[in-house]
């Protein structure tokens, strides 16, 4: 290992290439096993269980037929292949970096999972408030759904959910690129918004844009959901039962994603100001957290409380045997 540091070494000398140290694992010469061993088993289940999910969304048509491809199933397999993608961007890396025995990446490679990080995480928050819309219209106008929720309309909110964050976070990349680091630590696991603490020039238009971005992608859509389901209560209040379970039912899965979610930005946002005064073992655990439990309970959630998902899932383990 220590040839293939030395190797590294001399290709950044080579190369002119920028490597960070990551230095948020704890103890991970001692535990590195115990780590990459867990980290793996909760990857292989992240895959599977969102996988499963998708799989019967959109490919399995000898059972589910035409159930599973209207409203709000096209969400919710967008939602998991969103958490897929999330998962990926970090826990391979992160796999490497338990069995290595310098943390380290490249500057261009820490500017792509940045990207990637707080894209998905953006689009997390718009494809709940799609799904919280088309909730809202199920429950408070069940005669105008068929007509306010078409196929083109869950397209284009599909479609905004997606490429809105990717238009909105790609701007800061973009002009990071070429900037100098003055630090080549970085106080983590992965590459988040700690990076900007490692320029020599910090931008102030920049900050203000990403106070624009935390306001735009993350703390609208959450209000949105707030309201959407205030209304739906107040509706399902002062209808009949059934309309009351309903509301429960289709409501409660959103409302776990959300609060999850929420933890996830108060934790990113708390931990770039108090980096120097979290404690690291805390962090670290956090950290490992928040990268897992989202990606890990959404099949769970909408896999166990969607009734047709459940369904079709249940007789798809009957096939299997």
């Amino acid at each position: 290992m220590s040839h293939y540091i030395h190797a590294l070494l001399l290709a950044k000398l080579a190369l002119n290439v920028s490597y960070i140290t990551l230095d948020g694992f704890f103890q991970v010469n001692k535990y590195r096993y115990l780590y990459f061993m867990i980290m793996f088993t909760v990857y292989i289940l992240i895959l599977c269980c969102n996988f499963t999910i998708v799989f019967l969304i959109v490919v399995e048509k000898r059972w589910v037929g035409c159930v599973l491809h209207g409203p709000p199933y096209p969400r919710i397999h967008t939602l998991l292949l969103n958490s897929l993608l999330f998962s990926t961007n970090i826990h391979p890396k992160l796999l490497i970096d338990f069995l290595s025995d310098k943390q380290i990446v490249s500057y261009q490679a820490c500017l792509f999972q940045v990207f990637m990080f707080y894209f998905l995480s953006s689009s997390e928050f718009l494809l709940l408030s799609a799904m919280a819309y088309d909730r809202y219209v199920s429950i408070c106008k069940p005669l105008q759904y068929p007509a306010i929720m078409t196929t083109t309309t869950v397209s284009l909110l599909l479609c905004f959910a997606w490429l809105v964050p990717a238009c909105y976070v790609v701007v800061p990349i973009a002009l990071n690129i070429n900037s100098k680091l003055c630090s080549f630590t970085l106080k983590g696991i992965f590459c988040n918004n700690s990076l900007n603490k490692l320029f020599c020039v910090t931008s102030n238009e920049l900050s203000i844009y990403g106070v624009i971005v935390l306001l735009n992608l993350r703390l609208l859509p959450m209000f949105f959901i707030l309201f959407t389901y205030t209304k739906i209560i107040i509706i399902a209040f002062q209808s009949c039962g059934d309309v009351r379970r309903k509301a429960v039912q289709t409501c409660l899965p959103h409302l776990l994603v959300l609060i999850n979610y929420s933890v996830l930005i108060t934790y990113d946002v708390v931990i770039v100001k108090l980096e120097s005064d979290f404690p690291k073992t805390a962090g670290f655990v956090m950290t490992l957290q928040i990268i897992t439990y989202n990606p890990l309970c959404n099949p769970i959630i909408y896999g166990l409380k969607m009734k047709e998902i459940s369904k079709h899932l249940k007789r798809l383990l009957r096939h299997m045997k």
